[in-house]
């Protein structure tokens, strides 16, 4: 059956809590101008319920994103060195969002490759949420775009693969606190998916 055109999901779609947005994001298609990839696997964090999220105590000048409307990018950085790009979801004022931890690569690969050097294999370029930011050139300065209107070249896009029936699903991988809640969802046996702790299934 033919698939149809790629489209970019209403913001509607990302209103929703983060429980129900992380699953759904799976297998929909990640666009950063001429890099593409389908996102694999994904967390998420709940803002003042979540002792793991960045917005557990109120908003802040490095957490604002995430209060904002929902259907954009919050990008923060990391130990240092690093970006994680998350998608802002649940109603505004909420401060929600979705990790992107791994993408599977499908266009533009070789300016994927460029910037991530000492990758040994393709499966390895976007397989990690700093790893996955590197892939695709998120730094700080897409904080904020819109991904339902291609804001900065940056945009969600649904080409009609369902996300999998069965998720895997795990603890949080990464944090120090609420780790043994099942907030981590990835497509099972997609090589693209990252390392971390002990998986399982619904």
């Amino acid at each position: 059956m033919r698939r149809p055109s790629p489209e970019a999901p209403g913001r509607s779609a990302y209103s929703a809590d983060a429980l129900e947005v992380a699953p759904w994001l799976l297998n929909k298609l990640l666009v950063v101008g001429e890099r593409c990839g389908r996102i694999v696997e994904v967390e998420a964090y709940r803002g003042d319920e979540d002792p793991a999220s960045h917005a557990y105590r109120g908003p802040t000048r490095r957490n604002a994103t995430m209060f904002g409307p929902p259907g954009h990018l919050y990008v923060y950085f990391t130990y240092g060195m690093h970006w994680c790009a998350n998608v802002v979801c649940a109603p505004e004022g909420t401060a929600q969002a979705v990790l992107l931890r791994a993408a599977a690569p499908l266009d533009g690969i070789e300016a994927m490759r460029a910037a991530r050097p000492k990758a040994a294999k393709d499966t390895d370029l976007a397989s990690g949420p700093a790893r996955l930011c590197q892939a695709f050139g998120i730094t700080g300065e897409y904080d904020g775009a819109d991904i339902v209107a291609g804001d900065r070249t940056v945009v969600v896009l649904d080409d009609g693969v369902a996300p999998p029936e069965s998720p895997g699903i795990s603890g949080r991988v990464g944090i120090s606190r609420a780790q043994e809640l099942p907030w981590r969802w990835w497509v099972p046996g997609d090589p693209n998916v990252s390392g971390g702790r002990s998986r399982s299934h619904r």
